[in-house]
């Protein structure tokens, strides 16, 4: 940021504060932007993973509750923040608070910028009214990616009104201070050497896809599925395998050991239509793991298919089957995609770049 630029005075809400990926991309927001000089207050709730993580942070958090779109209480707390800090913007990521920034700023005649963001692609939009609604009473909607503003733009919302800014990631999150903790957690999975391990990092996100194309692979792999429990219908599906596949679920696991299972995949798969830019995605691609990921939602800003990962449309289990068997017998193409994924996650979608988006965004909301 330049020397002579405007401090930004942000309050930015989320009453979902333990959305795994979506809070890492609100933390890297508000902590980015309060250590480039910003002024950033965080209302989320006290218990959430994204008050704990902004304790250290450069960010103020301050404790709300969200007990619905017509919260008095939350809606006069807003006003007051925004008062109280001469705050000028709002920034909301989720659904509740989407409502109670906009009543505050309206109730309250605040006068500032109230601006939303969409982290995934949109289930519904509630219809024409709305649409109305979000669109008269923000400045802007901001999309994570090329993706989520096509169905932003397919349910009804105006183009024009839509401006993509990017998830990023910050390059310093892989400098793993335990490296020797992979090497536990394999022993601990009992993995070996010689196994060929595809895996999936993330909350239920329609792992069946990846169980059911396992089934049709003409070599026993090992799946590591981490973060999710095995369901009956996971049972169903591997029950019927004719080969020794191997499955292992490791149900929760904590947030500092996340990184530390990218060591064990040979390939990352995310079979997820929901996406709006995963973190999971990026983190897979910044520690040097080929992916493959279905051509949906924000994936195809991300994957360049087969130039730095792999695509596959939604629900082509024998797609998805051939693009890891190709990979399990290429090593070279493997290598060629986690090179390229790399730079891609570490350089194309740094979170520096997120960063320099939003200043120039809100700062041109802030002057206007």
């Amino acid at each position: 940021m330049p020397d002579n630029a405007p401090t930004l005075r942000l309050l930015l809400l989320t009453y979902q504060g333990d959305m795994a990926g979506s809070t890492h991309s609100i933390f890297y927001l508000a902590d980015g932007l309060a250590r480039r000089g910003h002024a950033v207050y965080v209302g989320c709730p006290e218990p959430s993973l994204l008050y704990r993580m902004l304790e250290h942070s450069a960010a103020v958090r301050v404790a709300m509750t969200f007990r619905g779109k017509l919260d008095r209480d939350n809606i006069r707390h807003i006003a007051e923040l925004v008062r109280n800090y001469g705050i000028q913007i709002i920034n909301a990521q989720s659904s509740i608070d989407r409502y109670t920034a906009i009543f505050a700023n309206i109730g309250y005649r605040l006068g500032v910028a109230v601006v939303h963001t969409r982290r995934q692609t949109p289930k519904s939009m509630g219809g024409w009214l709305q649409n109305w609604f979000y669109t008269r009473f923000t400045r802007r909607i901001v999309a994570v990616s090329e993706g989520v503003k096509t169905e932003l733009v397919r349910m009804g919302i105006d183009a024009a009104h839509v401006e993509v800014i990017y998830n990023g990631t910050p390059p310093e999150k892989y400098q793993l201070k335990h490296p020797e903790r992979s090497n536990e957690l394999r022993q601990q999975y009992g993995i070996a050497d010689n196994d060929f391990v595809v895996g999936c990092i993330s909350r239920y996100k329609q792992q069946e896809q990846l169980l059911r194309a396992v089934g049709k692979l003409p070599f026993a792999a090992t799946v590591l599925l981490v973060g999710i429990a095995e369901k009956p219908v996971y049972r169903q599906i591997t029950d019927a395998y004719t080969l020794p596949h191997r499955i292992i679920y490791t149900g929760e696991i904590s947030n500092a050991d996340v990184l530390y299972h990218y060591p064990l995949l040979h390939i990352k798969v995310l079979p997820s239509v929901i996406e709006g830019l995963s973190q999971s995605l990026l983190e897979a691609m910044a520690m040097g793991v080929p992916v493959i990921a279905t051509r949906a939602g924000g994936n195809p800003d991300l994957v360049q298919h087969a130039q730095n990962g792999l695509l596959f449309d939604d629900n082509d289990i024998n797609a998805l089957a051939q693009q890891i068997e190709t990979l399990h017998n290429n090593a070279h193409l493997r290598q060629t995609l986690a090179e390229a994924g790399k730079y891609t996650a570490l350089h194309d979608f740094s979170i520096v770049r997120t960063l320099e988006r939003y200043e120039a965004f809100f700062g041109a909301l802030q002057n206007g």
